[in-house]
């Protein structure tokens, strides 16, 4: 058995995809591969099948792996609600909302947690590929750390350093994160990876040379930007900053870019659809007035984001376009939104309060502390197309609406406006099954589901690493596991 570790010289280096990838590699090679990371911090979740939720990183992860998802893979989950606070989940239970400071102190309480998960996966697979979170750089945070070496030394795990080159300055991240880490951190690192690099690799070998010399690790490869990994769910809001995505086609989808949107990878398959132009609307900006549909999406925090999309003026570009004709869809959170009413009254998301909602769906939704967690697929209402998704939510939504889906076990799911062109489900996912997606873009969407999609991406991502990584090296880095 053997593990080793991935830990970046920042956040969105690249660490997520290179494990799938990696995940990927080993296992086409024959092994029992299995990810981990510690602890995650992301409103952007997945369901596994027994009922709890870890990062939807980890959840590609097991994908790359073919194996099952389990809560073991992210045993620590941390969803932020506000600027201060987020909701922790521990081997995919809700434990409470805690704020910044005080689970800074509660951390090394959870370093039991992490282990017992970790050695299930190592007593279960050939090899263990762990991501860390952040950067080991962050010595700020060393006092208590779970997720990067405060886990790699206490489960004796050794490490390889990513650097993103395409952000600029890898020379000095990697440099600088040997110079900045007590001494004992920086023995556990036993390579580094230049990840995202454009052009011919010759360029860089005096640098790669520099870096080798400074900090005395070895050199494991440099990673060429590799355009498969596009096709993979993102887990980070910063790949949101980009205002529009998509294949610049006539059918234009606009979705506002709530403060606390989750589970955004909603919208990966409408991005590849070549007929279709997603417009990601930033705060300030309003939405178009072009756009054929308009999704509401997921949010971690509902009544603050209700809020916070008011005080852009969406709810006026929103009524504005419902009255020109157009559609809207509202998912999870959106769907709250789009209700006559949001209450909270045991302050689950701040203070107890009751809010209006925009309005547009005759049901009103109460928020509830027990939280869904299911895997679930149906056909719409409407035109029987099926659908497979997964519901994560808390709250439940009522009222006097006909139903937008039927669940495969005979329950109506979501609501839908007399007219039709308003719409609101609990469904994440719901775009993925390519028939499902034709019915809401006008048949201009491709043919291709979007979880085969992913897996061939994930292929494609595995040959480029055997090109350009000394894998066999990394194995025998791992081999050195306790």
């Amino acid at each position: 058995m053997a593990a080793v570790m991935l830990q970046g010289t920042g956040s969105d280096v690249g660490k997520s995809v290179l494990v799938a990838g990696l995940c990927r590699l080993l296992t086409n090679r024959g092994m029992k591969v299995l990810p981990f990371k510690p602890q995650n911090m992301s409103n952007n979740a997945a369901v596994t099948a027994d009922g709890g939720e870890i990062g939807r990183a980890q959840a590609l992860q097991a994908v790359a792996c073919r194996a099952p998802l389990s809560v073991d893979m992210n045993p620590v989950l941390l969803k932020p609600q506000s600027d201060c606070s987020a909701q922790v989940v521990v081997h995919g239970k809700v434990q409470g909302t805690l704020g910044a400071e005080y689970y800074r102190s509660r951390k090394g309480e959870l370093l039991e947690a992490v282990m017992a998960s970790y050695h299930r996966l190592r007593a279960a697979s050939d090899i263990v590929v762990v991501e860390g979170a952040g950067s080991p750089a962050e010595i700020n945070l060393r006092a208590g750390d779970i997720a990067n070496m405060g886990f790699a030394r206490a489960a004796n795990v050794p490490v390889v350093l990513v650097g993103d080159i395409d952000r600029g300055g890898v020379i000095a991240s990697i440099v600088g994160t040997k110079a900045v880490l007590d001494p004992k951190d920086s023995a556990m690192i036993r390579g580094f990876l230049i990840n995202k690099f454009r052009g011919d690799v010759a360029l860089f070998d005096d640098g790669y040379t520099a870096i080798r010399q400074r900090t005395g690790w070895e050199g494991l490869g440099v990673i060429p930007w590799i355009a498969a990994a596009r096709a993979l769910p993102a887990e980070d809001a910063v790949t949101l900053q980009t205002p529009d995505a998509g294949g610049g086609g006539l059918f234009e989808i606009a979705f506002p870019m709530l403060s606390r949107i989750a589970n955004f990878d909603d919208f990966d398959p409408l991005a590849n659809e070549p007929g279709v132009r997603l417009t990601m609307v930033p705060p300030g900006t309003p939405i178009p007035a072009t756009a054929s549909l308009i999704i509401i999406p997921g949010t971690k925090a509902t009544i603050a984001d209700l809020k916070f999309l008011r005080a852009q003026g969406w709810d006026i570009d929103i009524a504005a376009h419902v009255r020109r004709g157009g559609r809207v869809l509202g998912i999870c959170g959106g769907y709250q939104m789009l209700g006559r009413t949001i209450a909270d009254p045991a302050g689950l998301e701040g203070a107890p309060e009751a809010v209006a909602g925009l309005g547009l769906l005759p049901v009103d939704t109460v928020m509830q502390a027990d939280k869904t967690l299911r895997d679930v697929s149906g056909i719409s209402v409407m035109d029987g197309l099926p659908f497979r998704g997964y519901e994560i939510h808390s709250g439940t939504t009522s009222g006097s609406a006909r139903p937008l889906l039927r669940m495969s076990d005979g329950r109506d799911e979501g609501a839908l406006s007399p007219d039709g062109r308003v719409a609101g489900c609990y469904i994440h996912g719901l775009f993925n099954l390519a028939a499902q997606r034709r019915g809401w873009i006008d048949g201009v969407s491709n043919d291709v589901d979007q979880d085969v999609a992913v897996d061939a991406a994930l292929d494609e991502l595995s040959a480029k690493l055997e090109k350009h990584v000394a894998v066999d090296r990394l194995l025998a880095i791992a081999g050195e596991a306790l």
